[in-house]
C-alpha cells in the first residue's frame, strides 16, 4: 500500500474583518489555489468548541430534548449539548448543559470522542460524552430564548428515530456513531 498524498497547502492572502453574530463570527478570507495561484474567496465561521451529551438514566433510558430549531423551521429532537464557554472544560460544558436543559445530573461520564463539525467552513470542535447514571435532581433552567421539552427513550428505539429522520442533527448522529463504535472497540 502506498503512503497517502497529502494536497499542496493553501496560501492566506487576505483575512476578512470578522462579523460578530454573538454565537459566532463570519468572514471572508482571499485564498490561493496552490495549482495556478489564482485568487479564491473563502467564508469562515468562527466558533468555540460545541459539546454533546448521551444521558442515560439508572433504569437504562436515553433522555432525549425536543426544540425549536430556527435553520430547519421546525422541533427536533436531540441529545443535550451547546458551546463551551471560555476557559470552560468541555466535559465541564457538558455537565452544565445537561442540567441547565433538562435538571438530570450523572453519576459518570465518559468522553466518547470529538468530531469537526464542518471541516469546508469551521475550525471547531464539537465534543460529545456519555452520562451514566442520571437522575434529574431539578426541572431544568433553560436560558432565554430556549423552550425544551424532555422526553425519555428506551435505547433500542434510537437507531429507528435515526433512520426514519426524527433525529436528523448530524452532530447528535455522530455522538450515537462515536457511542456505538467506542463499545464495539471494547475487548
Amino acid at each position: 500500500m502506498s503512503e497517502p498524498k497529502s494536497p499542496r497547502p493553501w496560501t492566506r492572502l487576505r483575512q476578512g474583518e470578522p462579523w460578530d453574530l454573538k454565537i459566532l463570527k463570519v468572514r471572508e478570507d482571499a485564498v490561493a489555489d496552490p495549482r495556478d495561484g489564482r485568487e479564491h474567496p473563502r467564508v469562515i465561521l468562527e466558533s468555540p468548541d460545541w459539546v454533546n451529551i448521551i444521558p442515560v438514566t439508572r433504569s437504562g433510558e436515553l433522555v432525549l430534548i425536543r426544540q425549536f430549531r430556527f435553520g430547519v423551521w421546525s422541533p427536533s429532537l436531540e441529545i443535550p449539548g451547546g458551546m463551551v464557554d471560555p476557559g470552560e472544560e468541555p466535559e465541564a460544558a457538558a455537565i452544565r448543559e445537561l442540567d441547565e436543559e433538562t435538571g438530570y445530573h450523572p453519576d459518570q461520564v465518559v468522553p466518547l470522542g470529538w468530531v469537526h463539525p464542518n471541516p469546508a467552513l469551521q475550525a471547531n470542535r464539537c465534543h460529545s460524552f456519555l452520562a451514566l447514571g442520571c437522575e434529574r435532581i431539578h426541572e431544568g433552567r433553560q436560558e432565554a430564548g430556549e423552550d425544551i421539552v424532555v422526553e425519555l427513550r428506551r435505547r433500542e428505539e434510537i437507531p429507528g428515530l435515526i433512520l426514519n429522520g426524527e433525529i436528523s442533527h448530524s452532530l447528535v448522529v455522530a455522538a450515537f456513531f462515536l457511542e456505538e463504535h467506542r463499545r464495539l472497540a471494547k475487548p
